[in-house]
């Protein structure tokens, strides 16, 4: 914090997310709030949304904004993948860890009568609940039924579609849901909108964790931050949920509601209790006899109980699959709105092709024009882009059709404006070739004259993805069939053969090492035409050091070590009280970091290491 430069380079909008300096004496200079959220009630909010009502915080006051210093560290370099502009992302700010999580735990909270937090006590889920009812008139809180599961194909070569009912297993599922999670009361003349109002879409943010795990002070600070700035200070536009997946095969939670109260007990702190959902594999075993026992294990069936959410839940449009282990360095709600905005604003022509690309700005050029323009060159024209859902015998899409013959024909106005039903944080690559450890794990998609193998297939290597309601939908059906693939392959797939939109949205991605944008395109970029995925993929066995030095990669080394630094522990040399004595506190731009394991104070000359399997 010592040397920040560029401290009032930014956009106009940016500039208006940040107001009031706050006079915090320990350090030397001042931070400012941040706020990053559409200006409620506003007269030109007014014309077509319903009112926005503030939200009560955990203190018994109305919840604030956290504070952010202008400017970023004077050496820090610019992203290897991705960008802030094109995100619409403020540079220009970091985050000092007090400022930043304070009012979450990080030092002592006092609610409105100078009593400190107790927070074990504090209900989540009612604060959640209260904070909804009192801006429902924002948001539709029932949600269409899924009709694909009533849709049932015959095929002449035998292609076995038919579907089981999957009643039963919500029937034993949903009084447990519902324990603290009640459906809520609405009549049709609460849901009637004006002409003129915008119905909001609201999203729950799945934070997926396990039986046994440790909550330690930062994975408890983040959950209340995650619930604070999404779900709270938007008035109800996001919830968040503990999904917790119940690992004890011999402890059957669907017994009564005392055993799975006491499952809740025994595997959740208290304080999150009340945003709990826990499942386990018996009702994954049960939702989808038609899958083997492989494709429906956690690791290969990830999205299988989130399916089985979407079809409790249907009053979310869309669901983030949120990985304990991530961590925001910026604002949560910030980030998800941007990427968001991102993914609404990108035409669908030429945007697999795009999607399968690392973006590298220094060999891309700009994002609209450049890029767009390079990557149909890459592929051979336009005419060699996808347009629609491909022709796969085994697959009838569900997604729109494409409005003209040729994408030649569309000048990049098809999807504009249109809600992608699928946002990853990394290309969306074809795995086929790649030597990807799980390209072949596809189960059914298959006919007598269509085997497995010719499956079209796409994936995306972490699984922290944003999915609509209607891909879920999709995914659902399919599996009840028995057609599934890998957990990093299964949206992406779907959304590909239904011709549904999905978008790499291309969030700044550090290196810990000085690559050149070429070196970049060569290594990570290294496919046909300059794709990630098919031969020579970064992704192969063997190939996966090229990310060791990332900030986001299920192995990557810097982003443990860069939170441990953030949070003033030392490693790697860097960091704990001596070094911030002579350097000052890290104060970090935005950006997304994975993996994030076990935040605890290090002992002095601790090293993050991260190993390959093939090491």
């Amino acid at each position: 914090m010592n040397d920040l430069i560029d401290e009032n380079v930014r956009t106009p909008a940016q500039a208006r997310q940040l107001s009031g300096e706050r006079n915090i004496t320990m350090f030397n200079r001042h931070p400012v709030t941040f706020n990053p959220y559409p200006n409620y009630n506003s007269p030109e909010w007014q014309k077509s949304h319903a009112p926005y009502v503030p939200c009560l915080g955990p203190d018994g006051r109305p919840v604030r904004d956290i504070s952010v210093f202008k400017g970023r560290p004077k050496n820090w370099p610019k992203p290897g993948f991705g960008n802030y502009s094109i995100l619409g992302l403020d540079e220009n700010i970091c985050f000092e860890r007090e400022t930043r999580m304070g009012q979450y735990g990080y030092y002592q909270v006092t609610d409105e009568k100078g009593a400190p937090i107790d927070w074990d006590k504090v209900d989540w889920g009612e604060l959640q609940h209260q904070c909804l009812e009192k801006n429902r008139a924002r948001f539709n809180l029932t949600g269409p039924a899924n009709n694909y599961v009533l849709k049932v194909e015959e095929d002449p070569e035998g292609y076995e579609t038919a579907i089981n009912d999957p009643e039963s297993v919500m029937s034993m599922v949903r009084p447990f849901w519902r324990l603290l999670h009640p459906s809520s009361k609405v009549s049709k003349e609460d849901q009637e909108p004006s002409r003129d109002t915008i119905i909001e879409p609201r999203t729950a943010l799945l934070l997926r964790s396990y039986s046994g795990k440790n909550y330690n002070d930062n994975d408890k600070q983040v959950i209340r931050a995650l619930i604070t700035e999404l779900s709270l200070r938007s008035g109800g536009e996001y919830e968040i949920f503990l999904f917790v997946h119940v690992k004890e095969n011999d402890q059957n939670i669907w017994e009564s509601e005392e055993a799975y109260l006491k499952a809740l007990d025994q595997h959740v702190p208290r304080e999150f209790k009340s945003i709990t959902i826990l499942w386990n594999e018996d009702m994954v075993n049960r939702m989808y006899p038609k899958l083997t026992p492989k494709a429906r294990r956690v690791h290969a069936g990830q999205f299988l109980p989130v399916q089985v959410f979407m079809q409790e839940f249907r009053e979310f449009d869309f669901v983030w699959n949120w990985e304990m282990d991530s961590r925001v360095v910026g604002h949560h709600y910030d980030v998800l709105s941007k990427l968001a905005e991102f993914a609404r604003k990108q035409p669908r022509r030429g945007l697999w092709e795009r999607n399968e690309r690392f973006y590298i700005p220094s060999v891309h050029g700009d994002y609209d024009t450049e890029f767009r323009e390079s990557v149909e060159r890459a592929v051979g024209g336009t005419h060699k882009t996808i347009w629609g859902a491909p022709n796969v015998p085994v697959v009838e899409p569900m997604g729109p059709k494409p409005p003209v013959e040729r994408p030649e024909d569309d000048n990049y106005q098809w999807g504009v404006g249109e809600e992608a039903d699928l946002i990853t944080l990394g290309p969306i690559f074809d795995p086929v070739n790649s030597n990807w450890v799980l390209r072949n794990q596809v189960w059914g998609y298959r006919s007598l004259s269509f085997p497995w193998g010719k499956l079209p297939r796409r994936a995306t290597i972490i699984t922290q993805v944003r999915a609509s309601r209607k891909l879920l939908d999709l995914m659902f059906v399919e599996d009840l069939r028995g057609n599934h693939l890998a957990s990093e392959m299964v949206t992406e797939t779907t959304a590909f053969l239904h011709g549904l939109k999905a978008v790499y949205a291309p969030m700044p991605v550090f290196f810990d090492r000085t690559w050149s944008g070429k070196q970049l395109a060569k290594w990570f970029n290294g496919g046909p035409g300059g794709q990630s995925g098919s031969f020579g993929s970064a992704f192969g066995w063997g190939q996966e050091g090229r990310f060791m030095g990332a900030t986001w990669y299920y192995r990557a080394i810097p982003p443990q070590r860069l939170y441990n630094n953030w949070m003033g522990y030392e490693d790697t040399g860097i960091g704990g009280s001596e070094w911030e004595e002579k350097h000052g506190r890290p104060c970090l731009p935005t950006m997304l970091l994975h993996p994030i394991k076990d935040v605890e104070p290090t002992p002095k000359g601790f090293v993050t290491e991260s190993k390959l399997p093939y090491d």
